[in-house]
């Protein structure tokens, strides 16, 4: 394509070396949906005939029935995904395929392909991601009234229900949600017709071209155009978030089910054994979901160190752009192809929760507050209420076992209306606090929740119904 400047062929080991077929040819639908949008273009302003632009749109279309049966075998001679389709163009239809390519360089072609691939593939994952808050949701009504510890420093620190604790996930995700729609918005802008840098002398209609395409809107400045990549940066931002949430959520389940907790049951589906102790139920699917989080981070930052030190406008150090993005997308997918199902099997043992906070001392709190209500200042309530339960554990008394008698020697504040108080579904249950534990609250939480998870799904859909498609 340059050999009009070159006297000599470009050598098969910088061949090898600057190709990027293995990154870029999963573009080449997209790759193709861009160039029928700019062979329209082209007839729209006049620079084509329009039986031109049509012939150009029937070839692309024969060469998309090619990539997708398989038929096409891109050629590594020809570099990338761009210039392999320009060909095959060009074999199908002579002289006019080498037409195609006026007033568009590859810098903006490449950045209007990525961004179709990726409002594809991120409303694909967003699908996904409502499904998974949708387990969540589901789990939080199943298992409103159960009682579990909470925990603080791994610490038990205050009875919850466990509908409230698969809420806090969905809470996270929930946030996920937010930014992948941000991410969706920052890509929503049509790159064709910045050329290499600098916009074209050819009457380009590039408004003309952004509506065809289901942008919102053509991008603002061509040199920016071709040299930004914030919004890999917002997708990696999302990616990593995500993966930080799952591995929170990994670590706990997998807390939870081991035999010191005891009171999560996962799927023998998703979990695996020993090659040498039969005994064994090793929670190995949450644990790679936990280790694989340092890829999304590791990619976030392999693409921050590669923009650090451009020069404005388009380099070559763009081609790496792709490497780990297709990495942390694949392993995005990957991990709701687990989780999901995963999470819809879990089971918890409402028994083995219950004896775990069995001595009472998670309702400590409640004692302190308690004596609030009776006037005492808090710092002193919570001093006293403290060596209330270091008398407790000296003698190993449950909390909620003394008499009224007892407490009133322990603080003489206590009357005959505390020991109803220190029951763990009371305790719950009186937690009325705005998004707080009561079952009432979880109620309220989880329909708020349908609510935010509906808007989520709506968004989803109007962003696939701006999209064309072949």
């Amino acid at each position: 394509m340059w050999k009009g400047r070159f006297s000599a062929d470009t050598a098969d080991e910088v061949l090898r070396f600057t190709q990027s077929l293995d990154l870029d040819w999963r573009l080449a639908k997209c790759d193709i949906i861009g160039s029928i949008a700019h062979a329209r273009m082209l007839g729209h302003t006049g620079l084509l005939e329009e039986k031109e632009s049509q012939e150009l749109e029937t070839g692309l279309r024969q060469v998309a029935l090619e990539v997708e049966s398989g038929d096409f075998k891109p050629r590594i001679d020809l570099e990338d995904v761009h210039m392999n389709i320009e060909s095959r163009l060009t074999t199908i239809l002579g002289p006019l395929g080498a037409k195609l390519h006026m007033g568009r360089s590859r810098n903006d072609q490449v950045a209007t392909t990525l961004r179709l691939y990726l409002k594809e593939t991120l409303t694909r994952i967003g699908g996904q991601l409502a499904e998974l808050e949708e387990a969540f949701l589901a789990l939080s009504a199943r298992d409103e009234a159960t009682l579990v510890p909470g925990y603080t420093h791994l610490q038990q620190a205050q009875p919850i229900s466990m509908g409230h604790y698969w809420l806090a996930h969905f809470q996270a995700f929930s946030r996920d949600a937010r930014r992948l729609l941000f991410a969706l918005e920052a890509l929503d802008e049509c790159p064709l017709g910045s050329g290499a840098l600098a916009g074209s002398t050819l009457p380009l209609d590039r408004l003309y071209t952004a509506e065809i395409l289901g942008f919102h809107k053509p991008t603002e400045n061509s040199l920016d155009t071709v040299g930004q990549r914030d919004y890999l940066l917002d997708i990696h931002g999302f990616c990593a978030t995500f993966g930080i949430h799952t591995s929170r959520l990994a670590e706990d389940l997998i807390l939870y089910s081991s035999q010191e907790f005891g009171w999560i049951r996962l799927p023998d589906a998703y979990c695996t054994g020993s090659s040498m102790m039969p005994q064994k139920k090793n929670p190995d699917v949450l644990e790679l979901v936990r280790g694989r989080t340092g890829q999304f981070v590791g990619h976030l930052v392999d693409l921050l160190v590669n923009l650090k030190g451009l020069p404005s406008t388009y380099d070559r150090d763009l081609q790496e752009d792709k490497r780990g993005l297709w990495e942390s997308l694949d392993l995005v997918e990957a991990v709701f192809a687990v989780l999901i199902p995963l999470l819809q099997k879990v089971e918890v043992d409402v028994e083995r929760a219950r004896d775990g906070f069995a001595n009472g001392l998670l309702l400590a709190t409640d004692v302190a507050e308690y004596l609030v209500l009776k006037g005492i200042p808090f710092r002193q309530a919570h001093e006293q209420v403290g060596k209330a339960v270091a008398w407790c554990i000296r003698e190993e008394r449950p909390l909620a076992s003394l008499s009224t008698g007892e407490w009133k020697a322990l603080i003489p504040e206590a009357g005959e209306d505390l020991p109803p108080l220190l029951d763990a579904g009371v305790a719950v249950a009186r937690r009325q606090t705005y998004g707080g534990t009561g079952f009432s609250q979880v109620v309220a939480q989880r329909v708020r929740a349908q609510a935010e998870l509906s808007g989520f799904r709506k968004s989803l859909s109007a962003i696939r119904a701006s999209s064309i498609t072949l």
